[in-house]
């Protein structure tokens, strides 16, 4: 019988290269992989259901799965993982020099239901008593037009937000003093430039950081993978296969974070980061499945519906097809 053909969306990281080279093969599968910005990928898959497979946004998924309009079946990869306290910007003259200084602030953001927003509200919330009705929200391009929210918003009525007229940008309003904040995914042109005008809200995030994965266990993911709900109803097997594949393609890229070929030719100083990241987070720390990523799963479920993007709160059990670990 020859291979299920199917068609995959995802990145060029280097814990998907080995399936994009070929190096690994799901088993009884034939993938046909488009390489593609996760935005791209995102909307596409959201708006048409273009592949049969695709990496995805992990609020963007879980809303939909409390919605109960979910189209995808998930498996447990975390393709991206990101801690967001740096992703926190202030202008420097706008009095704010703590978390709780945020209320009643300007805030600007390019995608108010994006993964990263979800956690970053959420460590706000629960870590300092920063509501999303506390702030005054402004969405918008960074430096370009106002993409479109990835999944409709629903917002509760105590959400103040405006969305930028055309010819805005959320740095332009930040540079002319219009806006107190950024939660930015991307480091703002004005940070990159050195401009005295702006600064993180945790200049020691880095400790901030571990301190947070130590209290809660919480190391966040922004992206998982997803089969076509119609492909997985008829080829319930692939799931399994899909996953597996995955992590065969994380391993390889794991084990070569310790080629002292390729460090001395490149970044000989990366082996002294991935010893960090064992002694914060544990010597898997790039796990996938449920069982080790449990905290992380729990607070995305509860923050989609504590933000107003899903009806109720997700678990963690529901979130993936069953038996692919």
């Amino acid at each position: 019988m020859p291979d299920l053909k199917l068609t995959l969306a995802c990145f060029d990281y280097d814990r998907t290269r080995a399936l994009i080279d070929g190096r690994v093969r799901p088993e009884g599968i034939d993938l046909d992989i488009k390489v593609l910005r996760p935005r791209q990928t995102f909307q596409r898959m959201l708006d048409a259901r273009e592949f049969h497979v695709s990496e995805l946004s992990l609020a963007s998924y879980s809303a939909l799965k409390g919605r109960g309009q979910c189209p995808f079946v998930a498996v447990p990869v975390a393709l991206s993982k990101i801690f967001r306290h740096s992703c926190i910007y202030v202008r420097t003259d706008a009095g704010i020099t703590a978390p709780a200084d945020l209320k009643g602030k300007r805030v600007g953001t390019t995608q108010y239901g994006s993964t990263a927003l979800v956690f970053m509200r959420g460590m706000l919330q629960h870590d300092y008593g920063v509501a999303p009705s506390d702030l005054h929200w402004f969405i918008g391009g960074l430096n370009t037009v106002t993409e479109p929210p990835l999944i409709a918003l629903d917002l509760p009525q105590d959400v103040r937000l405006d969305v930028l007229e055309a010819g805005q940008t959320l740095e332009g309003l930040f540079a002319a003093g219009e806006l107190d904040a950024l939660l930015s995914i991307y480091i703002p042109s004005l940070f990159r430039a050195g401009s005295p005008r702006i600064a993180r809200l945790f200049p020691d995030f880095k400790q901030v950081e571990q301190d947070y994965y130590g209290r809660t266990g919480i190391f966040p993911i922004m992206h998982t993978v997803v089969l076509r709900e119609d492909v997985h109803q008829a080829h319930p097997w692939a799931a399994r296969s899909i996953y597996q594949a995955f992590r065969a393609a994380r391993d390889l890229a794991i084990e070569g974070l310790h080629d002292s070929d390729a460090l001395q030719l490149s970044l000989p100083w990366l082996l002294d980061h991935v010893e960090e990241a064992w002694r914060v987070l544990g010597k898997d720390f790039w796990s996938y499945g449920l069982a080790s990523n449990r905290p992380a799963l729990a607070a995305i479920g509860r923050y989609v519906h504590e933000q107003g993007l899903s009806p109720r709160v997700v678990s963690p059990d529901e979130l993936f097809a069953p038996d692919v670990e």
